[in-house]
Order: C-alpha cells, then sequence, then structure tokens
C-alpha cells in the first residue's frame, strides 16, 4: 500500500470520500467502483467492517503499510493523552507528510520519493526515511542543490503551507519550521479515530 500506483479516484470511491484531495473524476462518480456502478445493492457493513474500513482508509491516506501503522498505534497506545488523537498526531508528524503539508510536493507519494532521494533535510543533516518522526523546532528544508527542481517549485507556487497553523515557512531558504504536534481540530482529515481504537481494542 505504501506504494500504491493505481488509480486514486478508484479508491476515493471506495471510501466515498476524496481521500487524496479535489478530484474532478470523483465529483462526477462518487459511487463505489465496479460494473453495476448506482445500481448495485448496498450491504450493511458489520461493526468490524466498518472499523476495519475506517482504518484502511488512513492507510490509503498517509501511504503507509500494515506493520508500520500496527507500530505507529502501539507507540500511540503507550503515550500519554486520547489513543487515537495521538495516532493522527504521529502520523502528521511523519517526515514525509511534513514535507506534503509545507508544500514542497503536492502529494505524500511525491513527498516520500524527495525525502528516500535525499532531496530533504532535517536541522541540516539529510534524512532519507520517510517515516523518520519529526519532532517541535525541527527545520525542515530543501538540500542546496535540490531546490531548483521543477516538482519542488511548482508545488511551492500553491503555498498550501500558509493553512497550517502548526507550521512555518520561510520561501527564501526554502525551510520550514514544525512549530508543535498539531491539536486533533486542526488536522484537516475526515478520520474517524475512535473506530480504530475500537478495532485494536478487540
Amino acid at each position: 500500500m505504501a506504494k500504491y500506483i493505481g488509480p486514486k479516484t478508484k479508491i476515493a470511491r471506495k471510501f466515498g470520500d476524496a481521500i487524496y484531495g479535489p478530484d474532478k473524476y470523483f465529483e462526477r462518480k462518487n459511487y463505489p467502483p465496479g460494473f453495476h456502478g448506482l445500481n448495485k445493492r448496498k450491504r450493511k457493513l458489520s461493526e468490524y467492517g466498518v472499523q476495519l474500513k475506517e482504518k484502511q482508509k488512513v492507510k490509503y491516506i498517509y501511504g503507509i503499510l500494515e506493520r508500520q501503522f500496527s507500530n505507529l498505534f502501539e507507540k500511540a497506545q503507550r503515550s500519554k493523552g486520547v489513543t487515537g488523537e495521538v495516532l493522527l498526531q504521529l502520523l502528521e508528524s511523519r517526515l514525509d507528510n511534513v514535507v506534503y503539508r509545507l508544500g514542497i510536493a503536492p502529494s505524500r507519494a511525491s513527498a516520500r520519493q524527495l525525502v528516500n532521494h535525499y532531496h530533504i533535510l532535517v536541522n541540516g543533516k539529510c534524512v532519507n526515511i520517510p517515516s523518520f518522526l519529526v519532532k517541535p523546532g525541527n527545520i525542515i528544508s530543501v538540500r542546496e542543490k535540490s531546490k531548483s527542481l521543477e516538482a519542488i517549485t511548482d508545488s511551492l507556487s500553491t503555498s498550501r503551507y500558509a493553512k497550517y497553523v502548526w507550521l512555518e515557512w520561510d520561501n527564501e531558504a526554502l525551510s520550514g519550521k514544525f512549530i508543535n504536534v498539531p491539536e486533533r481540530s486542526e488536522i484537516p482529515e475526515d478520520i474517524k479515530e475512535q473506530l480504530i481504537v475500537e478495532l485494536y481494542s478487540k
């Protein structure tokens, strides 16, 4: 799943939510994929099915595998605070996600590629691990040799970073600061994290 390269609209239709961002094709066909389309009878999901679907949705949104997700959930359980909220905060603290939120990359998949290819620095040091957890006060920047990359300059032109109060961006230095871990109310993803907690509690 971390390397999913199939049609994103199909996945969005599966969950009934534009999980990869604005999608004109999803808006035109916002019903489950399949041969029967709108005429397909909807089967009522069991409680377990609803919980599992929510977990799968989160894994697709953040582009991570089952083992990575389970490890993060265990870490959230051991931490102080509400488990579901802490889980989302850990997901938001992943380096690939922070690179995406800052606007350096247009998607989390692109952000992961930039990190893997040594284009991103954390506190001046190159980090090529997408799952690296960024801490408050860390400075995330673009490596000097990579600042002219078309993919980065095109993405930054959208100024998406301005939407997130827990991030600070310096457009001249092409660097951002992870000010603090976001509150649950500040995370824009439509996720029912309590369903995931209930799933792992079984």
